[in-house]
């Protein structure tokens, strides 16, 4: 396990009257948002309490909740307690107020675009309240987007399936699963219900560094579930696949550009590249929410980089020689052309390109 501290404040750690579980990563009780802890799985499984939305794009910030539907359900969740505190400042100018709360809920990451998407949900909302404490209506709308994105990923977890010709094995990278999610996940909810279906014997997951969410998040969601998992480092992908097997490889994504380049954890791209060399398909699960129409390509996506420190330490140690620097951008871009199938909740684009996810976008 390892953390890296941003030198804020330290947030509040609970033990709730629930069991932790991937489908519980994401829960608001009482009046207050607790998230489980990614950083500190599998070794301990405790929850984060945050009052305040300062403390909810610490949280983002920090990672203790990633994955690009996750974050946009939490940021929904935010805007709530932004409501909360400048309603108690002042009844009558609090709707000026929190422009500057959503501002920096906005900036916690910039490469996840629900992030946006569920904040600008949010604006919407707020512009239609009535006079009077805005919370209850707000966190009518906070629970409406959790609700429907488990929804969405039930219904894509059903239609990605059925591209599985099985038994066979899959691999996936990073985690896509109800951790990064409201709950079910976008490419671990394809292998639930294929898994289900007795269509996949078996998931190889790459390790995924520097943060190890593979390691750390999708072995012990599959293994939760009682699905056969083995772990990969990241680099022994490509060998695997040689040595036959593997299927499809299975990704979900953080941004999908207006011409269906995909944004994923770093190592994707290299993933797609071996899956085309070695006949493997692949295959994006993401909800709609995820495309960014405004951007025309992967190249337009800002990619975000974070601390060298993540790569040349692990767990607190130090790996790397004194004096040596590290390049650590946290995703990169695969190309639509490597991308065989993107499943989405509104349907499936084989092949995707820019006139196929405007016309997936149209549909209703």
């Amino acid at each position: 396990m390892h953390e890296f501290a941003m030198g804020l404040k330290p947030m509040k750690e609970v033990s709730l009257e629930i069991t932790a579980s991937a489908d519980r990563a994401i829960v608001w009780q009482g009046d207050r948002l607790f998230l489980l802890d990614q950083r500190k799985l599998p070794l301990q499984e405790c929850y984060v309490e945050l009052s305040t939305v300062q403390g909810v794009s610490q949280a983002i910030t920090e990672m203790v909740v990633r994955g690009a539907p996750a974050i946009g359900v939490t940021a929904a969740y935010g805007v709530v307690l932004a409501a909360r505190h400048r309603y108690r400042e002042s009844a009558d100018h609090w709707r000026s107020m929190i422009a500057e709360d959503l501002s920096r809920l906005a900036a916690s990451r910039p490469t996840a675009v629900n992030l946006s998407w569920a904040i600008q949900r949010m604006r919407e909302v707020l512009k239609g309240l009535p006079p009077g404490d805005p919370v209850p209506g707000l966190l009518v709308a906070a629970r409406e987007i959790h609700d429907q994105d488990v929804a969405a990923n039930r219904r894509m977890g059903e239609i990605g399936s059925r591209f599985i010709e099985g038994p066979t094995c899959v691999i996936t990278h990073c985690n896509a699963g109800g951790l990064a999610t409201g709950g079910y996940g976008t490419a671990l909810g394809v292998i639930r219900s294929a898994y289900a279906a007795g269509l996949i014997e078996r998931v190889y997951a790459d390790e995924t560094r520097p943060w190890l969410q593979g390691a750390r998040l999708t072995a012990w969601e599959l293994h939760r579930d009682g699905i056969p998992v083995t772990l990969l480092t990241d680099g022994a992908a490509a060998n695997r696949m040689a040595q036959g097997g593997v299927s499809w490889v299975i990704v979900g994504s953080d941004r999908i550009a207006a011409n269906g380049d995909v944004v994923n954890k770093i190592g994707t791209y290299g993933l797609a590249v071996a899956a085309r060399f070695h006949g493997v398909r692949f295959m994006v699960v993401a909800p709609t929410s995820t495309i960014d129409l405004s951007i025309g390509s992967g190249a337009g996506i800002p990619i975000e980089e974070r601390d060298p420190s993540e790569v040349l330490q692990c767990g607190g140690s130090r790996l790397g020689p004194v004096g040596v620097d590290a390049w650590n951008p946290v995703f990169d871009v695969t190309p639509a052309h490597l991308v065989d199938v993107l499943v989405t909740e509104r349907g499936v684009i084989d092949a995707p390109d820019e006139n196929k996810v405007a016309a997936l976008m149209k549909a209703s």
